[in-house]
């Protein structure tokens, strides 16, 4: 059976190759706007499940993969940066405190659909503005919900992460195995 991750993200490609699949890689293009009154574990299944039937459109019989990622902080959905002033608000709401990424992953194929979230809580250690503004021109916020990358740079601000670490990465790894073997998708030793 034949595996499709519905997404461009080089982390999520990296993060499923290293758990050890075989995919191709089929973005989509979707319209990932927040509903009026959407919450966040809600929103990031719709869009994830939106990208997965854009993509098994296009490939019957496939099983296919796709997720969506967010950083919420209070009651506020932060998604990637418009621009480096858009970053350095990001890290002062972030700066200090506890926050949860939360992940999205939906798999469609042959078996029908699976949707779920992950949730990681991660804090931040207190940051300058002198640090929030080398990050933000670091480059390394762009194209990253919340402003971050855990791998990168970013890794000296984290003090503490209770969850799945893949996740804050962008793919919650165990939690897409399980929903593949519930598709009937294996990898591995159960093959």
């Amino acid at each position: 059976m034949r595996l499709i991750l519905a997404s461009a993200s080089p982390r999520r490609s990296d993060l499923l190759r290293a758990a050890g699949f075989a995919f191709d890689v089929e973005p989509t293009d979707i319209d990932e706007g927040i509903l009026p009154g959407e919450l966040p574990a809600a929103y990031v299944c719709r869009v994830a499940l939106d990208k997965a039937r854009a993509a098994a459109s296009r490939h019957p019989g496939a099983v296919v993969l796709a997720a969506d990622t967010t950083v919420v902080v209070g009651e506020c959905i932060l998604g990637k940066p418009a621009d480096r002033a858009d970053a350095a608000r990001m890290l002062g709401l972030l700066a200090g405190r506890t926050h949860d990424v939360l992940t999205g992953v939906a798999v469609v194929g042959p078996a029908g659909t699976r949707v779920d979230a992950a949730r990681t809580q991660v804090r931040f250690a207190p940051m300058t503005e002198a640090e929030i503004a080398w990050y933000a021109a670091s480059g390394e916020p762009e194209d990253k919900a919340g402003a971050y990358a855990v791998q990168g740079l970013a890794s000296r601000f984290v003090e503490a992460i209770d969850g799945s670490y893949s996740n804050v990465v962008g793919l919650p790894v165990a939690l897409v195995y399980r929903l593949l073997r519930e598709q009937g998708f294996t990898a591995g030793p159960a093959d």
